[in-house]
């Protein structure tokens, strides 16, 4: 339920912050490759969720599977500087980063 409550808004988050980051006149480029990463790897966590439970067959251990993705993407995007990848892209600061 957690899961599902947070995933609408976090593909809304990205999106935003990702058109932060993208510099002007390349906005069309960036995009299309955005969509092709977020349809070329939805398959992913249903195939882990998927196979975890066929070689468990609990949900638990496929529902920490899913977490494990998440906890990633979290310790990856920490490593993320923001500010200067707006200034690298040529866009202005917002007020709130």
């Amino acid at each position: 339920m957690f899961i599902g409550i947070v995933l609408g808004g976090s593909q809304a988050l990205s999106r935003s912050l990702f058109s932060q980051l993208v510099p002007r006149a390349r906005e069309a480029e960036f995009f299309a490759f955005y969509q092709a990463m977020e349809r070329g790897t939805s398959w992913f966590g249903a195939l882990t969720f998927g196979l975890v439970h066929q070689l468990t067959d609990s949900y638990r251990p496929a529902i920490v599977a899913l977490i494990v993705f998440f906890v990633l993407g979290y310790l990856v995007l920490r490593r993320v500087d923001v500010r200067q990848g707006i200034l690298d892209a040529g866009n202005e600061l917002p007020r709130v980063v």
